[in-house]
C-alpha cells in the first residue's frame, strides 16, 4: 500500500494559478475525499498526484519518493475516470485484464485475477459483452474491476459515479466502501457531492478557488465548520446561516435574546459592550420543537415563527419557517403536528450554535 503527500504544490495554467501551497499527507489504508465545487482545483490535484499534470511547484511522493519526474505508467497506481474510459472495440473479460496484460503477467495470474474481480463485482455474465452493451452502472463496476485486477498500490477516483442516477450512485458507494474495505488499497477520491464525501471518507478535504480550507473526519467537518464556506457546503440541507447580534452574555437574533450561558471562553473572542454583528449558524438537525423537549441549559427558544412550507420527507419533515425578516429550515420528526401558516416555538440547541465574523468568514470559536 502507498502513502502519498503533496508538498506546498503549486500549479498554473499559463498566467492563471490554479493550485495554491497544498499541503496534505495520506497515509496508508486511508480513503480521502476531495470536495469542493467546480473549478476548486480538486481534479488538478489528482492529476497532479497520477502524473497526468506537471508540478508548477513544489513536490509530490509516492512512499517517501519524489515522483515528481517519473511517469503515470511507473507510479504503481490505477484511475477510475468519470467517463469510464473503456475500451469500446473491447469486451468486458479484455478490459478488466488490458493493464494485466500490457504488463506482460503471466496467464495463470491474469485468470486468477479476472475470477476474483468479476466474482466481486457481480460481472461473470457479462464478461463477453461490449461496453455499449451495459448500463452506466455496469459500465462503472467495469472501470473498477480494471482497477482492482492491477492489484496498484494507490486507487485514484476522479467523479466515478457524477454520470449515475441516484439509486445507482447508492449502490456504488456502497460497492467502493466494501472494496476498500477488503483489499485496505489506499485511495484518493475527488467529487463535487458532499454526501458521496461523507459517506466515503475517513478524512475529508474541503477545497475552494485552489486552497484547502479544511481537512478532518466527516463529522469533524460536519460539526466543526472552520468558516462560513465549509458550514454550507457539507450537509444537506445547508447550515441555515442568520444575521445577529453578539453580546458577551446572549445573542440577538430578531429581538429575541438568545442566552449563551458561558459558551464563550476568555481567549475566544473579543466583544465590545454595544454587540458585534455576525452570521449565526445551526444545522435543521439541531433544532427542536419546543413540545418534545426537556429543560436544559443548552436550549434557548425562538417564539412565534412562522411555518411557511412543510416537506415530508417519510420519518420526519423539514419545516421552512421565518421570524422577522429571516428563514430558516428545522428538521422535525412526525410528532410535530403544526400545519403550514401556522405558529411554533423552537429550540436552538446552543452547544451546536455557530458565530461567523461577518468580514473574514471565519469561526469566531470553535465548540
Amino acid at each position: 500500500m502507498a502513502s502519498v503527500e503533496l508538498r506546498n504544490i503549486n500549479k498554473s495554467f499559463g498566467s492563471e494559478q490554479v493550485l495554491h501551497d497544498i499541503n496534505l499527507e495520506v497515509k496508508e489504508e486511508e480513503f480521502v475525499v476531495l470536495v469542493g465545487p467546480s473549478g476548486c482545483g480538486k481534479s488538478t490535484t489528482l492529476r497532479l498526484i497520477a502524473g497526468l499534470e506537471d508540478v508548477t511547484e513544489g513536490e509530490v511522493l509516492i512512499n517517501n519518493k519524489v515522483v515528481n519526474l517519473i511517469e503515470p505508467q511507473h507510479r504503481n497506481i490505477a484511475m477510475v475516470f468519470q467517463n469510464y474510459a473503456l475500451y469500446p472495440h473491447k469486451n468486458v473479460r479484455e478490459n478488466i485484464i488490458f493493464g494485466l496484460k500490457r504488463a506482460k503477467a503471466p496467464k495463470d495470474l491474469i485468470n486468477r485475477r479476472l475470477e476474483r474481480v468479476s466474482k466481486m463485482l457481480e460481472l461473470q455474465d457479462l464478461l463477453e459483452r461490449k461496453p455499449a452493451q451495459l448500463s452506466g452502472g455496469q459500465r462503472q463496476r467495469v472501470a473498477m474491476g480494471r482497477a482492482i485486477a492491477r492489484d496498484a498500490d494507490l486507487f485514484l477516483f476522479d467523479e466515478p459515479l457524477s454520470n449515475l442516477d441516484a439509486k445507482l450512485r447508492h449502490q456504488m458507494r456502497t460497492e467502493i466502501r466494501r472494496i476498500h474495505r477488503e483489499y485496505k488499497t489506499t485511495s484518493i477520491y475527488v467529487t463535487h457531492d458532499q454526501v458521496e464525501a461523507m459517506t466515503l471518507g475517513d478524512r475529508v478535504v474541503v477545497m475552494r478557488d485552489g486552497y484547502i480550507e479544511q481537512q478532518g473526519s466527516p463529522m469533524e467537518i460536519y460539526l466543526k465548520p472552520n468558516n462560513l464556506f465549509v458550514a454550507t457546503f457539507i450537509g444537506a440541507p445547508s447550515m441555515n446561516i442568520l444575521d445577529a447580534t453578539i453580546f458577551p452574555e446572549f445573542v440577538d437574533l430578531e429581538g429575541q435574546k438568545l442566552i449563551l450561558k458561558n459558551m464563550l471562553s476568555e481567549d475566544s473572542i473579543s466583544l465590545p459592550k454595544e454587540g458585534k454583528k455576525i452570521k449565526l449558524g445551526i444545522r435543521p438537525d439541531f433544532i427542536l420543537d419546543e413540545n418534545f423537549v426537556s429543560k436544559d441549559a443548552s436550549l434557548t427558544t425562538i417564539r412565534n415563527a412562522h411555518i411557511d412550507i412543510i416537506e415530508p420527507l417519510g420519518f420526519d419533515k423539514e419545516f421552512h419557517v421565518q421570524f422577522g425578516s429571516q428563514t430558516l429550515i428545522a428538521r422535525l420528526d412526525l410528532r410535530t403536528t403544526a400545519k403550514e401558516g401556522e405558529k411554533i416555538n423552537l429550540c436552538f440547541d446552543m452547544e451546536r450554535v455557530h458565530f461567523f465574523d461577518v468580514e473574514t468568514e471565519k469561526n469566531l470559536f470553535i465548540h
